[in-house]
């Protein structure tokens, strides 16, 4: 087990940042490859309308998961706190307090989204002719989403730690079971849409039992004991502290998504679909510059923990370099590219090849603000500033894209009008979060703590 963690508190920073984010980053890929082994195999033996019926889902399920999905945060900061400081009492409670608030989580999801799913799709205007299978696609995905949370808050425990290579191996796991359940449950028994969202919660749920089964197996503090699962209060405490904020802002980017997928659901069939891979493509990259950003609240969260001020600085900026850089070079790629892998998704709609390279244009080459922007999020939520990243994010990206949409494209009623709308956003929010991060790093100790006192 030591030989996969990373050391944050030591050694090179460069060097041990790639080699944690890395796994992030495959493991955050892997995790999309069931979403879009989801589309690729319903585009190919369903068509562009089951596909389009799948992509309405997407805002809505984002909407009541997100909220419960940023508590991971909150995790993820609680534990490398305890870790780093060497607490291993409060990296115990934070582990088995983590475990309990996902199944909690999960279950109020269902609760929530499963009889709200009809009425939700309806007020986005979907297409009489799509809102049934999107219904039922809702239904199976939200119903089983307690093992999606599972899997992330559990992988957030076992990265705060040090350790992002087993997280990486258990959903490329279920991820080939994904497929090869997706490819048996159209083809063989033609479920359609429920059997892509079947697939993908029995993957899901494989996921969590192997990252359960690896914490369980432990033998530091942080190890996994089922009969001690226990909503310890200060833990739970630091959790929600870090974790609201962060699930507020998910959800706020989600009732904005929720908008704008009403104004993309009003051109029809083929700009839902050219959505629906759009966004697919698109989630490769920001699965890539994200996984910077883990790298970012983890290796913060440790050394705010041990107290390493200059090491928190130096963190900072190395993510901040590694993003900007990546985020240009993956936009530029992605827009060069952009019909091709447009046509792996879409095979026989031209018209919503044409409305995704639309998307692609206005969300590939600026996506370095979006790097930018995530890197600078993710720090002051490793800093404990998760508040200050909501409001930043809330003002300076959600309510700028709902404004947008009921000023700029109801005046020019364009593909091109909504999409402008994201990379506006990306550079007013990282130009707010560089702001926040510099003010926020001004008030911490020049020095070390240790080095103070010796």
């Amino acid at each position: 087990m030591h030989n996969s963690k990373v050391d944050m508190l030591h050694g090179p920073l460069f060097k041990n940042i790639v080699a944690f984010a890395i796994p992030v980053i495959l493991g955050g890929w892997m995790q999309l490859f069931f979403h879009a082994a989801d589309v690729v195999v319903i585009g190919q033996f369903c068509g562009s309308a089951s596909v389009g019926a799948m992509g309405a889902t997407g805002a809505i399920s984002n909407l009541i998961i997100n909220m419960f999905m940023g508590l991971s945060a909150g995790v993820t900061v609680t534990v490398a706190n305890a870790a780093g400081s060497g607490d291993n009492n409060m990296l115990r409670k934070a582990v088995h307090t983590a475990v309990l608030t996902a199944i909690i989580g999960g279950l109020c999801v269902a609760a929530i989204g499963v009889p709200l799913a009809p009425t939700l799709l309806r007020w986005m205007d979907t297409p009489a002719s799509v809102i049934g299978k999107s219904t039922l696609y809702m239904h199976i995905i939200l119903g089983g989403n307690v093992c999606s949370l599972l899997y992330n808050f559990g992988a957030a425990v076992m990265r705060a730690t040090g350790d992002s290579r087993r997280p990486l191996f258990f959903v490329t796991m279920s991820g080939l079971l994904n497929v090869l359940l997706n490819l048996f449950f159209v083809l063989v028994l033609k479920l359609d849409v429920a059997g892509v969202a079947l697939a993908t919660v029995i993957a899901n749920g494989t996921s969590a039992f192997l990252v359960l089964r690896s914490l369980s197996k432990r033998t530091d503090a942080s190890r996994l004991f089922l009969s001690k699962l226990a909503i310890h209060k200060e833990s739970f405490k630091k959790i929600l502290r870090i974790g609201i904020p962060s699930g507020i802002q998910a959800s706020m980017f989600a009732i904005s998504n929720v908008i704008i997928q009403s104004s993309i659901n009003s051109f029809g069939e083929a700009m839902m679909s050219a959505n629906t891979a759009g966004g697919n493509i698109n989630g490769f990259m920001a699965n890539a510059v994200t996984g910077f950003g883990t790298a970012a609240i983890n290796f913060v969260g440790q050394n705010m923990g041990a107290k390493k001020y200059r090491r928190v600085r130096r963190v900072i900026w190395t993510c901040f370099r590694i993003s900007a850089v990546l985020g240009l070079v993956l936009g530029t790629v992605t827009y060069i590219f952009g019909r091709p892998l447009l046509s792996i998704y879409i095979t026989d709609s031209p018209e919503a090849i044409a409305y995704g390279f639309i998307r692609m244009k206005y969300m590939s080459i600026p996506y370095a603000f979006y790097a930018i922007y995530d890197a600078f999020s993710a720090s002051l939520r490793g800093l404990g500033k998760s508040g200050l990243a909501m409001t930043m994010s809330l003002c300076g990206t959600c309510v700028v894209r709902v404004l947008w949409i009921y000023t700029v494209f109801a005046a020019w009623r364009t593909p091109d009008a909504i999409y402008l709308s994201y990379p506006i956003s990306w550079c007013l929010t990282a130009t707010g979060m560089c702001i926040s991060v510099l003010l926020t790093l001004r008030k911490l100790p020049p020095e070390d703590m240790d080095t103070q006192t010796l």
